[in-house]
């Protein structure tokens, strides 16, 4: 069987910062009310004529430069999102084209903020099975362009970024090693999905689909174009158990404990959370890679543009494990086994 390694990772974010003393002249609001509750002090937010597949398209080339490749070289793209630049053509149509990966396949994943993970997962089935040899995950959100900013316990936790990652498959862990044999890469261990669609209406954007078609004046005066959070407090409960489940599944299948990961990067949906995750895991909180303060949740990208700042900063190194964990609508949860 084949063995997959991660030979570049990437990330971009909007350079507009949006603090929590900017939200406090618009909401009622403050800054120690927004950071107690979510551990979000400021968020990046995407110009006006800045697309999904733009920062995508950013993330990605930062990507292929470390794994010394060029977009004619990948064979397969996939972008998880759950704000894509247009329904039709996927938001993967529009970053194929930028890119000018003319050899690309091409589409998107929507499986919110767990999206990256899935993507993992399509990835290395077709890498394991030989169909392809190099893919490009991309996951790459500009949540602001969905939100109510009346809304203030919701529209607070979001932010705009991309991150990305460049998978190649090798015969052999040898092959792999030689291939880079002067370059710190990791393996792709295992990837763990599951879902649950009759709970999926606790995080919902109502509008743009089928439901409500064609768009009218009516569904947006309603908002029904935003994402709700409904029953937040059942949610929260769900997610620290789901991020948790799914961590302790990724260990135990390679038979090692959480606890002997370097780090569990997990997607960044609340300090509380996260907070909640590791007491529950039975580590320290220092254990887990934090983000959340100074990009909010990007939802689908969180994971990957954490999984990279890591990387480039020199916090993994040679032998660590690294657990990748993520919870988002859907419902959608699971994990990934990393080790460098």
């Amino acid at each position: 069987m084949k063995r997959i390694g991660i030979v570049g990772t990437g990330s971009y974010l909007p350079e507009r910062v949006l603090s929590n003393f900017d939200l406090e002249k618009i909401l009622n609001t403050s800054d120690e009310w927004i950071y107690q509750r979510t551990g979000v002090r400021e968020r990046r937010i995407a110009d006006p004529d800045v697309n999904t597949s733009d920062l995508a398209g950013e993330a990605s080339l930062r990507a292929l430069e470390m794994a010394t490749l060029s977009p004619k070289d990948l064979d397969l793209i996939i972008l998880a999102t759950i704000t894509p630049d247009t329904c039709c053509p996927s938001g993967a149509n529009w970053l194929e084209a930028k890119l000018g990966a003319q050899r690309a396949v091409s589409f998107d994943i929507t499986a919110a903020c767990c999206g990256f993970i899935f993507g993992l997962s399509v990835a290395t089935q077709y890498l394991m099975t030989g169909t392809f040899r190099n893919a490009l995950v991309v996951a790459s959100e500009v949540m602001s362009r969905c939100q109510d900013w009346t809304d203030r316990e919701n529209c607070i936790l979001w932010g705009d970024g991309a991150g990305a990652v460049v998978l190649q498959s090798f015969d052999s862990s040898n092959d792999l090693l030689e291939r880079h044999k002067n370059d710190r890469i990791g393996e792709i261990l295992s990837v763990l999905i599951h879902t649950d669609g009759a709970n999926g209406q606790n995080l919902l954007m109502p509008g743009g689909g089928s439901r409500t078609t064609p768009i009218s004046y009516e569904s947006v005066d309603k908002k029904l174009h935003t994402l709700k959070m409904i029953k937040a407090n059942e949610s929260v409960r769900v997610a620290v158990k789901r991020f948790s489940e799914a961590a302790e599944e990724a260990a135990s299948a390679h038979g090692i404990r959480v606890s002997d990961a370097r780090w569990i990067i997990p997607h960044q949906a609340n300090i509380r959370i996260l907070q909640q995750m590791a007491k529950r895991l039975n580590i320290s909180l220092e254990k887990v890679y934090l983000t959340i303060e100074k990009y909010g949740n990007i939802s689908s990208a969180t994971i990957p543009i954490a999984l990279d700042e890591a990387f480039r900063k020199g916090s993994i190194q040679k032998g660590d494990y690294v657990i990748l964990t993520g919870f988002g609508g859907g419902l959608t949860w699971g994990s990934s086994l990393l080790k460098w």
